[in-house]
Order: structure tokens, then C-alpha cells, then sequence
């Protein structure tokens, strides 16, 4: 890989995680000016100065040079990982695996009867959310939006928001978020 080409993927993971040049600069102890060049292939950081950089970035040595085609393109059942929400009125399954790295992240939200997710914070970035079974009421800055199966939800996640099931059947809830924030 030359240095034009790691340069540019590191820009490319920097962005995709949310992190102006100065803030990814301040997590490494670089400055804004070097990671400015390194971006733009002027220069070349050190290994160890690589490895810094890549675990400010949520990332490692091996996947920053794995090559596309090892990429994998499809999750079954097995590759998902669950847990409870902090509340235990709902679970939390990634379907893609460390996801958080990535552009966007997809999880299916189950929330038990008379039960709802922790709040989320705003934050930069969109959210989506297809309902898969039940009916949910998504509350964003103070307004509730009812949802019932195969109805969805598109909004940008500049006030606070929840998910809140106030019938006595389970719902299910594909919700993506981008840049991740679960």
C-alpha cells in the first residue's frame, strides 16, 4: 500500500468516525499538521505512530491493511451479539458484528410489553428505524410518533429519543443509527 492510499484510508476512518484532524491529533499526542499530511500522503507515520492512530480510530493494524475481497458481505444468526438494555425492559442485538467501526450501525431492538429503551443523547448523524412486529411510540424532543408493524421512522438525532412499547405484546425494532451510537 503506498502512502497516498494509507493516507486517504485513514482520512476515511477518521471521518467515518466522527473526528475533525485536530481532535484525532489531540487523541495521539501528533499535531493537526501531521496527520494533515500523512492524510494527504506527504508523509509517513512511523509503525508505532500508525498503531496510535488506528487505536484512536477504533481500528488495528490487521484491519486497516485486510484486503476487501476478506470483507464479509453477509451475517447469519450466529455472527450476532445480545444484551440487555440497562433498563432489562428491552434487548439489544447487533446483527453486524463491530459495527461501530462502520458508516452506520444496524441492531434489532426487542422491548418487552410496557417496556422501552434507555434515552439517547443528540448526537451528529441520522436514524432509521423499521418496525418489524408490535406497535412502538418513538419519542423524539418532547413529540411521540406512533409506529405500528412495517411502519418506519427517519430523523435527524439532534434531540434526545427513546422507543417505548405501551402494549402488552412484544415489538420488534430494526433501528439504524449513523455515524454508530449504540
Amino acid at each position: 500500500m503506498q502512502m497516498t492510499e494509507i493516507g486517504e484510508k485513514l482520512k476515511q476512518l477518521r471521518i467515518r468516525t466522527n473526528l475533525t484532524q485536530e481532535e484525532l491529533a489531540s487523541r495521539c499526542d501528533l499535531s493537526k499538521g501531521f496527520i494533515s499530511q500523512v492524510e494527504r500522503g506527504l508523509t509517513s507515520p512511523s509503525i508505532a505512530t500508525l498503531v496510535d492512530i488506528l487505536d484512536s480510530l477504533g481500528s488495528n493494524l490487521s484491519e486497516f491493511f485486510q484486503r476487501p475481497d476478506n470483507v464479509q458481505i453477509v451475517f447469519r444468526q450466529e455472527d450476532a451479539f445480545t444484551a440487555e438494555d440497562t433498563g432489562q425492559d428491552c434487548q439489544i442485538c447487533w446483527i453486524v458484528p463491530n459495527a461501530q467501526k462502520n458508516a452506520m450501525e444496524p441492531v434489532i431492538v426487542n422491548i418487552r410489553p410496557k417496556g422501552r429503551t434507555d434515552e439517547y443523547g443528540p448526537h451528529p448523524g441520522d436514524v432509521l428505524g423499521f418496525v418489524l412486529s408490535g406497535t412502538i411510540v418513538l419519542h423524539v424532543g418532547g413529540q411521540k410518533h406512533k409506529l405500528k408493524k412495517d411502519e418506519c421512522f427517519y430523523y435527524t438525532a439532534s434531540n434526545p429519543y427513546f422507543l417505548e412499547n405501551t402494549k402488552g405484546n412484544p415489538a420488534a425494532v430494526l433501528w439504524v443509527t449513523s455515524p454508530p451510537n449504540f
